[in-house]
């Protein structure tokens, strides 16, 4: 098939096990969100099993909980790949996962098992953090548990008795996925500013991030219906998020939009690294953050998966979820190798 044809198809290439888990994630999803921007959590909460951390090693990765602030739920579930003892130093990743803000936790199914991946295949510590979630916790929550993390992290008399000794916290990378990602990215911004003690941000993974805007894209209108993510849906997770009475046009959505008013071109903000998938709605909002990071003079690579759906690193069975990790891989490398 031509690249001119692949640019009109608007229905991707998916096995069908792929496509019956979407039809039936969609379904639940869709039933538990109301239109006066509450969501039914009993049922949600219904089809998100959880699973127990594992102190004893799964898929070579062993796991722990890690409470930061039992007032505002705020934890972390820590993944360590047994490679920690066979190195004098290793890399930490800051997880933020997916999820329109509004759903998901570090001990969902899907998020445990995506953490451990990333564990295992990049060789390095995962700290998958649990935010509170909208619309109970809207805007600016999510933030500053996701920075609440970070300062956690940062203090040396919490880190002693949970992280092994060659945990590097001088090698920190924050990724997140979707709603995740715009996390990291407005974690990233504050960390820019902070004096941290011990932790220092040498790159930003930004896989799919979610971002929006009043005005709608050409890859919102031509993927509208998407599989996972549709106009609707997307809608009614910025109402759940953002502050009553608010536009998509919010900094916090559109980062770089009319109402947004930081220059970030000052700001020591890491190398970033920018996934899209090419049957992803965001994908045009996505490309436009990749072009406002070099404008601003900020290291930053874009990989593109032409036959990606939203959230398509989170199915094992579809390559570019592998692909992806390898691309990760490349990135943290780099980013290592270039500090010594």
């Amino acid at each position: 098939m031509s690249s001119s044809n692949q640019t009109q198809r608007i229905s991707p290439d998916l096995p069908w096990t792929v496509r019956l888990l979407l039809a039936a994630h969609v379904l639940i999803t869709d039933a538990c969100r109301r239109s006066n921007i509450t969501i039914n959590r009993r049922l949600l909460n219904l089809f998100d099993p959880k699973v127990s951390p594992s102190s004893k090693p799964h898929n070579g990765v062993s796991s722990f909980d890690i409470n930061i602030d039992p007032l505002r739920h705020l934890w972390f579930r820590l993944f360590i790949p047994m490679v920690t003892s066979d190195v004098s130093s290793i890399p930490i990743i800051i997880y933020y996962h997916g999820g329109g803000f509004a759903s998901n936790s570090p001990n969902s199914i899907a998020i445990n098992s995506l953490a451990r991946r990333f564990s295992r295949r990049l060789k390095a510590i995962v700290v998958s953090v649990n935010y509170r979630l909208a619309p109970e916790h809207r805007y600016p929550t999510q933030y500053d548990d996701g920075f609440g993390a970070l300062r956690f992290l940062d203090n040396v008399d919490n880190t002693n008795h949970f992280l092994p000794s060659n945990a590097d916290l001088s090698q920190c990378f924050i990724a997140g996925d979707s709603a995740g990602g715009n996390l990291g990215h407005h974690v990233a911004v504050r960390a820019s500013e902070y004096d941290f003690k011990r932790v220092k941000i040498v790159g930003f993974m930004a896989i799919q991030p979610f971002f929006g805007g009043e005005e709608r894209t050409e890859s919102e209108i031509r993927f509208s219906e998407g599989p996972v993510l549709s106009l609707k849906r997307t809608d009614w997770f910025w109402k759940a998020f953002l502050p009553e009475g608010s536009d998509r046009d919010h900094p916090a959505s559109n980062v770089f939009g009319p109402k947004a008013d930081l220059d970030i071109s000052g700001l020591k903000f890491p190398a970033t690294l920018m996934v899209v998938g090419g049957f992803d709605p965001l994908q045009d909002r996505q490309r436009s953050y990749y072009e406002e990071l070099k404008r601003s003079g900020k290291e930053v690579k874009m990989v593109e998966y032409p036959n990606a759906i939203h959230a398509f690193y989170a199915f094992p069975m579809l390559t570019e979820s592998s692909l992806v990790i390898n691309d990760m891989n490349d990135f943290m490398e780099k980013q290592l190798a270039q500090r010594g």
